[in-house]
């Protein structure tokens, strides 16, 4: 198994902060976990809101639990699924967050998940475009959900 290192969590983090500022975005929260669920970088920009930690936490760690990226969680939570969103989250204590922005990180084209990044602060899916952009600046695979 590949594990995602601190070296490379360190790239994701400011590299989508990065992506941020030049598409002068509203303060953003990024937060990249291993693929045990566990924090291994969170950088918070000045003036982000007080929750962004805990909805980039929930984007990341929903995808890691779901197996899939935010964009296909928010469709199906959006899909009508709501008893099984409910359900899904009182399993999850209230962890989860089906939006995109939560962004699986695969170790290559269609490898093994090492990891993902949730990112709070802007819209969705400009967060999700600030994940991805991290991901691929430190040389791996994005996952966003979404079947293109």
């Amino acid at each position: 198994m590949t594990a995602l290192t601190l070296a490379q969590a360190s790239v994701i983090v400011d590299k989508a902060l990065e992506k941020g500022r030049e598409l002068k975005l509203q303060p953003l929260t990024v937060v990249v976990l291993d693929a045990g669920g566990h924090m291994v970088a969170m950088k918070r920009e000045d003036r982000s809101g007080i929750l962004r930690a805990q909805i980039a936490t929930g984007k990341a760690w929903g995808t890691l639990g779901m197996g899939f990226g935010g964009r296909e969680f928010a469709r199906r939570a959006a899909g009508g699924g709501g008893l099984f969103l409910t359900a899904l989250m009182a399993a999850s204590e209230g962890r989860i967050v089906p939006a995109p922005g939560g962004v699986l990180i695969r170790a290559g084209q269609g490898g093994e998940v090492v990891g993902a990044a949730g990112i709070s602060g802007d819209t969705s899916d400009k967060d999700e475009i600030c994940a991805v952009h991290g991901i691929e600046s430190a040389g791996l695979v994005a996952d966003t959900g979404d079947p293109a």
